[in-house]
């Protein structure tokens, strides 16, 4: 019975938990947690009991931690307490948003750097103007000259998101109830951009070149099979949908239409859609 309690009771800064905020999930362990300011119910999880946990978040049914708030903005509170700095993407359109959870979890540091963040961006912006207008008196470079003579990334460019997919029908008695099945949602584009638009759900596990971020990929793909979270990350990067292609539905003697039943395989298809931010 001893030797029970020194286990509950006993934390180890290495310990894996898995968090689900939102619905996104995210794996850390409790010494990434433990940075988080004192009075934060972050830091205060690592100090706690499963039961005591959950009077303060609660469990999903994978008995997960859950918190209820932006799955999406929460990787970026995560990055800050793994590297006790802000890093945010360029042009970034959500801070008011992230001031918000910084202010839930109560990352005071955290408020404070976004604070100066949007200040040294309000300053640079007027700099840039400034120095823009000086030359183009001078001379009117492209986009692209500006891009090379700074060696910054361009925040511009594609992505193509594309599944296969079919519908499950129901069973016992509910034969007319039809579920849309997806096997895997790919992601093809500009590395770093995709990176920054799906962060922790991007599986780059099928692609041969890790670590490299100035080139383009058609070997990623999503953590999960929710189309719908896919195009709310893209939106929330201000990509706009510019084209989509989608093939019909057949009774295809494929491999992955041997793997489903007879009445499945009518409606397998496949369809991309096309993103673009300017």
């Amino acid at each position: 019975m001893t030797t029970e309690t020194t286990t509950t009771t006993t934390t180890n800064h290495l310990d894996v938990v898995e968090l689900n905020v939102g619905g996104v999930t995210y794996a850390t362990t409790l010494g990434t947690l433990q940075q988080a300011e004192p009075d934060s119910p972050l830091a205060i999880v690592s100090t706690l009991k499963v039961a005591e946990i959950r009077t303060i978040f609660g469990r999903d049914s994978k008995n997960r931690i859950f918190i209820d708030r932006d799955g999406v903005l929460f990787r970026y509170v995560l990055d800050y307490l793994r590297n006790q700095k802000l890093s945010l993407p360029e042009n970034f359109a959500e801070r008011d948003r992230l001031q918000v959870e910084a202010e839930y979890y109560r990352l005071s540091n955290m408020s404070k750097a976004l604070i100066q963040n949007r200040s040294n961006g309000k300053h640079l912006n007027e700099t840039m103007n400034i120095t823009t207008g000086l030359s183009t008196a001078i001379i009117s470079p492209t986009s692209s000259m500006i891009t090379a003579s700074t060696g910054h990334r361009s925040n511009t460019g594609y992505i193509v998101v594309g599944y296969r997919g079919t519908f499950a029908f129901g069973r016992d008695g509910l034969a007319d109830v039809k579920f849309r099945k997806i096997s895997r949602i790919l992601v093809c584009g500009r590395v770093h951009l995709c990176r920054e638009v799906f962060g922790e759900t991007l599986n780059e596990s099928r692609d041969p070149d890790h670590g490299q971020t100035d080139r383009y990929t058609s070997r990623f793909f999503l953590k999960h099979t929710f189309l719908e979270q896919a195009f709310d990350m893209l939106g929330e990067a201000s990509f706009l949908m510019v084209g989509c292609a989608a093939s019909g539905c057949s009774s295809s003697t494929s491999e992955m239409s041997k793997q489903t039943d007879s009445e499945e395989n009518r409606w397998l298809h496949y369809n991309e859609f096309v993103f673009y931010r300017g």
